[in-house]
């Protein structure tokens, strides 16, 4: 469990329980990387989003998908419930 101001990927994502229910976001902003990677996965490309968030520089982006890449690290079981 992360602890409240949790700074990672260089210093661009922050866990914050206060801020946006604990999800991870780039750092001073309400700009989740939840958001970053749905933009991404419905194949907007960097400068869309870039566009839309004038806020975000192209390393938020790049420090998103490297979280998200580090959280595939973990271990995962899934079990059928019911």
């Amino acid at each position: 469990m992360a602890l409240a101001g949790t700074i990672y990927e260089d210093d661009r994502i922050t866990i914050d329980p206060d801020i946006c229910n604990g999800k991870p976001g780039i750092r001073n902003s309400r700009i989740t990387v939840e958001t970053i990677l749905g933009f991404l996965s419905a194949g907007d490309s960097a400068e869309e989003i870039l566009r839309q968030y004038p806020s975000l520089q192209r390393e938020h982006i790049n420090a998103s998908l490297a979280f998200a890449a580090r959280l595939m690290h973990n271990r995962y079981s899934v079990m059928k419930i019911g």
